[in-house]
């Protein structure tokens, strides 16, 4: 097997203004593509998005991708998807946490935005694959077909982050940071021999549509306050809250609860029940899972027939861990060899088979391990 490309194409490099889809579209450019540049607009009024907000849409972002586009010698143009943004992304985002579920938001732009309201448009234009400065590679098989793989660089990799990518999607993709066994100052360097002004521009942790990352403060101006109660696992009320949107499970930091545990050990949130507005707080090993049941999977390839074995990724910087799973009528129901602790309804669930990506789905619930016995 190969990675792909093989042949010169017509490529659509989706730039976001940071360094890494700088260095992307000019490795395609340098590679004997016919590259494109395209910045998304994501944003309806990205002028009210605050100077250096660590995101991927702002007015700056827009002039650093039109930089670097002329730099390196490619066309550049502005498309505005913002309303596709906001419907499929940003309402998504809100509906989740409303529902008492955890969202990627990231993970949702590359399904809905990245490589299919994009691609789409791409496609329909003459290209023939979309570029973009993920970490993570795609190979072709010998008889055509795509498979997604793990980046060469694990410490870079951001396969998770792409595994809702289906094979159509694939087929048109292009990563061409996939390869690099590099630190992130290499990439830096490389971008800056290029003469890139990026070379130095800080890395975008925060979600881009939330630009002073305060996650909590953006849900609470849409979904207004909410007061409730936070219950142990008796469902005694120990403290109140203005939202049970702004906890996520496992979280520990920001309960204000009054009561010490009578155990004198911190407690963590365990569950988040919209019905009732209740969010309840327990021990750290009441945190531990042994199943889960997923839905919406969406597959890297052919779905897989029967039970299998993987490995399994359920945050975007988490580590793996083994599992047994199957799909029945639809959800994927996974186990666990080990209990896994703090796992998120909301999140998704990435299963690999070495290191290629098998497909992903989002977590609909979870079973809590039976404690071992003394």
């Amino acid at each position: 097997m190969t990675d792909t490309p093989q042949r010169p194409l017509r490529v659509l490099a989706a730039m976001s203004g940071g360094v890494d889809s700088a260095v992307a579209a000019a490795r395609a450019a340098e590679a004997g593509h016919d590259v494109t540049g395209v910045h998304l607009a994501l944003s309806a009024n990205p002028q009210s998005f605050r100077t250096g907000a660590r995101g991927c849409c702002t007015i700056e972002d827009s002039r650093d991708a039109r930089r670097a586009a002329d730099v390196i010698g490619i066309p550049f143009y502005v498309w505005d998807l913002a309303e596709r943004f906001r419907e499929d992304v940003v309402e998504d985002f809100i509906a989740e946490y409303e529902a008492g579920r955890t969202p990627n938001p990231c993970l949702r732009c590359n399904e809905k935005i990245k490589f299919a309201a994009l691609l789409d448009k791409a496609l329909a234009l003459g290209f023939d694959a979309v570029c973009t400065g993920h970490y993570a590679k795609v190979v072709m098989l010998d008889d055509g077909t795509r498979e997604l793989h793990r980046a060469s660089d694990m410490a870079k990799d951001q396969s998770y982050v792409l595994g809702v990518l289906d094979e159509k999607q694939l087929a048109h993709a292009m990563f061409p940071l996939g390869d690099t066994v590099t630190t992130k100052d290499e990439i830096r360097a490389e971008a800056e021999r290029r003469g890139l002004a990026v070379a130095k521009k800080p890395d975008s942790h925060d979600i881009c549509f939330i630009a002073d990352g305060d996650t909590q403060g953006f849900l609470a101006q849409r979904l207004g306050k909410a007061e409730g109660d936070i219950v142990d696992e008796s469902g005694t009320t120990i403290g109140t809250h203005e939202g049970a949107y702004g906890f996520t499970i496992g979280q520990r930091k920001g309960l204000r609860i009054g009561t010490p545990a009578a155990d004198g050990k911190p407690r963590y949130v365990l569950d988040i029940s919209p019905v009732d507005n209740t969010v309840t707080v327990g021990p750290a090993s009441s945190l531990d899972v042994d199943a889960l049941t997923a839905v919406k999977p969406r597959w890297c390839g052919t779905a897989p027939d029967g039970p299998g074995t993987y490995t399994a990724q359920l945050r975007a910087h988490g580590g793996e861990t083994e599992v047994t799973a199957e799909l029945v009528e639809g959800e994927l129901r996974v186990r666990f060899t080990e209990p896994v602790r703090g796992v998120a309804p909301g999140q998704a669930i990435v299963l690999y088979d070495g290191t290629r990506v098998v497909g992903s789905a989002t977590i609909a619930s979870t079973t809590r391990a039976t404690p071992a016995v003394a």
